[in-house]
């Protein structure tokens, strides 16, 4: 069976955790089949909080809503990082 490689997104590329988290659920698919921005935006959502704890739970929430066949994060206005404001908070 052949490896299938892992896309990441527009201006965020893929950790080690997000990488591990896809490969042990088995979507990596339905991960590949979303848009760039798609990819984007799940992998900005994972990464951008602060907390270990609340990392954990996005990259549960991210393989649930996966399979569930969700496109893109809920409630969430796109990765801040696009945004010229947004830069500032950012590094």
């Amino acid at each position: 069976m052949s490896e299938t490689t892992l896309l990441g997104g527009t201006i965020h590329e893929l950790t080690p955790a997000i990488t591990k988290t896809i490969k042990d659920a088995s979507i990596e698919q339905q991960r590949n089949n979303l848009t760039e921005l798609a990819r984007n935006e799940w992998i900005c959502w994972m990464t951008i909080p602060k907390k270990e704890e609340t990392r954990e739970k996005h990259l549960i929430r991210f393989v649930e809503e996966i399979h569930e066949g969700k496109k893109r994060p809920c409630c969430r206005p796109g990765c801040p990082h696009h945004r010229e404001s947004a830069k500032k908070w950012f590094k």
